[in-house]
C-alpha cells in the first residue's frame, strides 16, 4: 500500500537535492563513449550486498532521469549498468517512452524497468519461448509491485498523487514543458525511476537465490 506521506517527503527531498551536475554528465558521457561495461555476475557476491546494489541503483535511476529528463531512459540505465545488460542503443530506443510517448499512458518507471527486466530474463533467440515466459513472470511480480508501492503505474495519476498535486501534461506544449521544468518536474519525478530501477533489481537479485 502507497505511503503517500513518505513519497511526498521523498519528492521534496529530491527537488532540494544539490545534484552535481558535471559529474552526472562526466558518468553518462563515458557510458556514451565507452558503452556499458560488460559484468561477470557473482550471484553470492551480488546476495551479499544486496542493500547496498539496491540503494546504489535507485540513486542512479533517480540521477539519469535528473541528467537525461527521460524517465524511462533514466529507469533501464541504472539497471543495465548495475547488471552489465545490453548496450546504449537500447537506451536510444528508450528515448520516447516517458508517459508512453507522452501520451499520459504508461509511467516511464514502469517500461524502463520491463526493459531491463527482459534484458536479463530475456533472449536474442526469437524461438527460445521458455525465456519469453521468464520475462513475462518477471514482468508479472514487477508491475503490482510498482503500483503497491506508488499507487498507481499511470502518469498522469502519479503526477496528481504523489509528484506535483496535478497532471502537468510536459509534452502538450513547449509551454508546458517549461512549467514542468519550473516546477521541479526533472527533480522530483526521479522518485519513480529510482524506485522502478529498485524494484526490478530486487527481482532480478531474487533470481539468483
Amino acid at each position: 500500500m502507497a505511503d503517500y506521506e513518505a513519497l511526498k517527503a521523498r519528492v521534496q527531498e529530491l527537488a532540494e537535492r544539490d545534484w552535481d551536475v558535471p559529474a552526472l554528465e562526466a558518468r553518462v558521457k563515458k557510458l556514451y563513449e565507452e558503452g556499458i561495461p560488460k559484468k561477470v555476475l557473482d550471484p553470492q557476491e551480488i546476495l551479499a550486498n544486496k542493500e547496498q546494489i539496491l540503494d546504489r541503483v535507485q540513486r542512479r535511476g533517480e540521477e539519469y532521469n535528473f541528467i537525461a529528463r527521460n524517465c524511462a531512459r533514466g529507469t533501464a540505465l541504472a539497471v543495465m549498468e548495475e547488471f552489465g545488460l545490453g548496450n546504449m542503443e537500447i537506451v536510444k530506443a528508450m528515448s520516447p517512452f516517458p508517459g508512453f510517448g507522452g501520451t499520459g499512458w504508461m509511467c516511464g518507471g514502469v517500461t524502463g524497468g520491463l526493459i531491463a527486466l527482459g534484458l536479463y530474463f530475456g533472449s536474442e533467440d526469437v524461438l527460445d519461448y521458455e525465456t519469453v515466459g521468464a520475462t513475462i513472470m518477471a514482468a508479472r511480480q514487477f508491475m503490482p509491485r510498482f503500483e503497491d508501492e506508488v499507487g498507481s503505474v499511470i502518469c498522469p495519476k502519479l503526477q496528481e498523487d504523489v509528484v506535483f498535486g496535478r497532471y502537468m501534461d510536459p509534452a502538450a506544449s513547449p509551454e508546458n514543458m517549461e512549467a514542468f521544468a519550473m516546477a521541479g518536474g526533472f527533480e522530483k519525478c526521479g522518485l519513480l525511476p529510482g524506485i522502478g530501477a529498485r524494484l526490478a533489481s530486487e527481482i532480478i537479485i531474487k533470481s539468483m537465490e
